[in-house]
């Protein structure tokens, strides 16, 4: 329940006894749990310091002090403790001035009794909301040591959310908070209400800085306790009754459920606008056959899209650039495609949503033969350019998986595939054109290498008269590893990179009315990540999302209004991205490597690679190659 906190600096005296086991107890987590939450013990304020060495003190204003020097605002912060003696509230308030930390009062009373699912439900729904509201600030949960009480609601919280296994969300908060959860008693109520208490695992040691007091709770206060005994076997009937009236379970009586994402079909598939010659294959087994093929390829043996994903570049990978060595290329607005050269007149596109296309009237021959590939799987983009008012489509390769019937995936990027597609793919076709084999003419559209460079290159990708020789405008970099495989699905080595104002997120839109009685209906846009069914956030309505119910949104994050803000819809994806992804854009967004520091660092601090440093930066008549978008 909600309590009102009394205002320390109205108190008088003695503030009381340093709570047991905190003077060397951690003052918080070593890093963020779920990339938004930070587990800490209780400050306690300069009325405590006639009592606590120097060394140990923790006013609220030095973990805020210390958050700050991150770039990590915390903007709300949440008190579990049994008590209102530790520090003034108001202290967290005034900490930022006007644009005040929101504190809330959650009293949870520690000491054998685990949070119940009201108190659960209650701190689960106002980090929703918040989360929902301000996506960019963190929020601060503390109890007394910051482990069990603290441990037991970020845990929950990441359970009934993000659909995390009790056992992974336990993992999760020993990570952050080691050695995370030390009290047999939460863990056995936490396996009873989203596990199986068999399951339960016996509580690890307890850290160094803890000793066990049973006539004093976390808090100080003195009492006796008629179960302070530990036992493994939970059988409380008050949290039982609790857990089958609250807490969100499948049929089964386990977990919740993530919802199940089948490799599905659209039912009307469209290749993008602007592109002759492809048309959808609509034959069920065909499109299956299809696909499994090229999963195999890939060596893919998950639902959804095989093609590798980069992942947004942000302050603590972009130490890879200094390790290994790297090539770069410019990204701009392109529709991701992967092609798959079968036979002759056998030309096949798969898209995002799994959605297959045929090809007419492209050829792929063999090096100094007419024979046709075959069994050839590329990675690339479609794109428009627009050249003097006219536009033309292009396919951009920039990766090969298969080549002729050998798997090219494990060589490396620089200079193995890249040379493939170069010599195997691009100038047999144009020694074809060149003899009269292939008319240009008559083909759909062209195919051309994505050029990369060396990682030293960044600067002129990034500069004025680059950007003019483009036929599009570039928005960042996309920087892949030299010498690693090729990676199907999300690949943590290759890292894009975007102005934060260019940061996006791709979201399922939801628009849903609010009306009841004593309230002015109004239409709220949700915004849906992964296969998650509560809202990751929301957006200010407006006119022109009305047509857009349903349907896969690329949002931008407006730091001045606070809000997500529309950029355009996907009509190339039918499903949002993941809440991983999302998580990290959020991350990019708040502590976002700037082009100055980006190119600082790769002035200084770049693994130098001879080889890769000898190519010279891209000459103007290569600038028309494309775009990158993965």
């Amino acid at each position: 329940m909600f309590h009102s906190a009394q205002n320390m600096s109205g108190s008088s005296g003695d503030p009381g006894p340093i709570p047991k086991r905190w003077l060397k107890c951690p003052r918080k987590a070593v890093k963020l749990m779920g990339d938004k939450f930070l587990a800490f013990k209780t400050p306690l304020s300069d009325k405590f310091d006639c009592k606590v060495p120097e060394e140990c003190r923790f006013p609220p204003r030095m973990l805020i002090s210390s958050m700050n020097s991150y770039k990590v605002r915390i903007g709300m912060w949440i008190d579990l403790t049994n008590t209102d003696r530790f520090y003034d509230k108001d202290e967290i308030r005034d900490a930022y001035g006007e644009d005040s930390i929101k504190y809330i009062k959650l009293q949870c009373r520690g000491h054998g009794e685990t949070p119940n699912v009201e108190q659960t439900n209650l701190f689960i729904n106002i980090c929703r909301k918040f989360i929902s509201s301000r996506p960019l600030e963190m929020i601060g949960v503390h109890c007394t040591h910051g482990f069990n009480r603290t441990g037991f609601l970020l845990v929950a919280f990441m359970i009934e959310e993000y659909n995390t296994s009790v056992e992974a969300a336990l993992r999760q908060f020993a990570d952050c908070r080691p050695p995370g959860i030390y009290k047999q008693d939460y863990l056995n109520e936490l396996f009873a209400r989203y596990g199986d208490v068999e399951d339960t695992p016996a509580a690890p040691t307890l850290p160094n800085w803890c000793y066990e007091d049973e006539d004093q709770n976390d808090d100080g206060d003195r009492y006796v306790h008629k179960n302070s005994h530990r036992h493994h076997h939970h059988h409380h009937s008050k949290s039982h009754n609790d857990r089958n009236s609250g807490s969100r379970h499948n049929r089964d009586g386990g977990p919740p459920a993530k919802k199940p994402r089948k490799d599905s079909f659209v039912k009307n598939p469209v290749f993008m606008s602007g592109v002759p010659g492809v048309h959808p294959i609509r034959d069920q087994s065909k499109m299956n056959d299809i696909l499994s093929l090229i999963k195999r390829m890939c060596k893919f043996e998950k639902l959804g899209f095989p093609g590798g994903q980069p992942v947004s570049m942000d302050i603590d990978n972009m130490h890879l650039l200094k390790i290994k060595p790297y090539r770069v290329s410019w990204k701009a607005d392109g529709t991701r495609y992967m092609m798959l050269i079968s036979r002759e007149t056998e030309v096949y596109f798969v898209d995002r949503d799994n959605s297959i296309f045929q090809v007419d009237g492209l050829k792929f021959l063999m090096r100094n033969s007419q024979r046709h590939l075959t069994n050839t799987l590329l990675d690339g983009e479609m794109v428009i350019e627009k050249v003097q008012g006219t536009t033309f489509p292009r396919y951009l390769i920039y990766d090969v998986i298969q080549f002729n019937g050998n798997d090219v995936s494990q060589k490396s990027f620089f200079p193995d595939r890249l040379g493939i597609i170069e010599k195997e793919i691009i100038m047999p076709r144009t020694d074809a054109m060149k003899k009269g084999i292939i008319d240009r003419s008559l083909e759909p559209f062209s195919v051309r290498l994505k050029q990369f460079y060396p990682v030293s290159a960044a600067a002129s990708l990034l500069g004025e008269k680059f950007a003019r020789q483009l036929s599009h405008e570039p928005d960042g970099l996309i920087f892949q590893p030299s010498k690693e495989p090729y990676i199907a699905g999300k690949c943590t080595s290759v890292l894009k990179w975007k102005p934060a104002s260019h940061n996006s997120v791709d979201f399922k839109l939801c628009l849903k009315k609010e009306e009841g009685m004593g309230i002015v209906p109004r239409t709220i846009p949700f915004l849906y990540v992964g296969g998650l069914d509560v809202p990751f956030s929301q957006m200010k309505f407006s006119s022109e999302l009305r047509p857009l119910d349903g349907k896969i949104i690329e949002c931008r994050f407006d730091q001045s209004i606070n809000s997500w803000v529309l950029m355009r819809e996907r009509t190339d994806k039918s499903y949002a991205n993941s809440h991983d992804t999302a998580l990290a854009v959020i991350k990019s967004i708040r502590s976002p490597v700037t082009k100055d520091y980006l190119l600082s660092f790769i002035e200084t601090q770049r693994f130098r690679d001879e080889d890769s440093e000898m190519m010279p930066p891209p000459p103007p008549h290569m600038a028309g190659g494309g775009h990158h978008r993965r």
